[in-house]
């Protein structure tokens, strides 16, 4: 059993950043793949980032070249460093493990001003 909570969401400005972070309540050094979703009122969870247990990193269309996804396993955190933010990037963004089970965070509301 893990539980996955998110912090560091917020409001800032279009072309601010901000860093979010997943702290885990146990050791993430054997999660095979942590990742980051995000879900807008009306529209179904879209992935954002992932990053495996290796380091290997996965991002969608929108993320790459903005989002950075990384892990600290000695603090059991996953951070998505977030730049270039843009007001569609607002939603409420959602820490994801897995292992042999699906975990989810509560979430974090991040929204971007134009």
């Amino acid at each position: 059993q893990v539980q996955l909570v998110e912090s560091g969401g917020g409001l800032v400005q279009a072309g601010g950043s901000l860093r979010l972070s997943c702290a885990a309540s146990r050791s993430i050094f054997n999660i095979n793949s942590m990742g980051w979703y995000r879900q807008t009122p009306g529209k179904q969870r879209e992935f954002v980032a992932e990053i495996t247990s290796g380091g290997s990193t996965n991002y969608a269309v929108f993320a790459k070249g903005r989002f950075t996804v990384s892990r600290d396993n000695a603090k059991n955190t996953m951070y998505l460093q977030m730049g270039s933010l843009k007001p569609e990037d607002t939603a409420i963004y959602y820490c994801w493990g897995l292992t042999t089970t699906q975990y989810w965070g509560q979430g974090t509301q991040v929204t971007v001003s134009s």
